[in-house]
């Protein structure tokens, strides 16, 4: 019998792995970092623990959400505003 929360782990996998591709320190280093993440829980049974995981999977997709937009802001005050003195 399949777990049912698995299917919610590959969907947090797959978002992380799409916001990686923007990634600061480059893709490889995010990808490299996701696998063993996910390989150091991979014998997680507890489904309780699983959800507490997954939940941290979602405030780490939201803090890279935080982190890309405020890359694109200062980019964009860089293009239009005069830097400050």
């Amino acid at each position: 019998m399949a777990n049912p929360l698995r299917g919610e782990v590959i969907r947090l996998y797959k978002n992380l792995l799409y916001l990686g591709r923007e990634y600061p320190q480059g893709s490889a280093y995010f990808r490299q970092r996701l696998k063993s993440a996910f390989m150091k829980n991979k014998d997680v049974t507890d489904p309780d623990k699983i959800k507490k995981l997954v939940a941290r999977g979602d405030f780490v997709i939201k803090e890279l959400e935080a982190l890309y937009f405020l890359r694109k802001y200062r980019a964009m005050k860089k293009r239009y505003y005069e830097p400050d003195k």
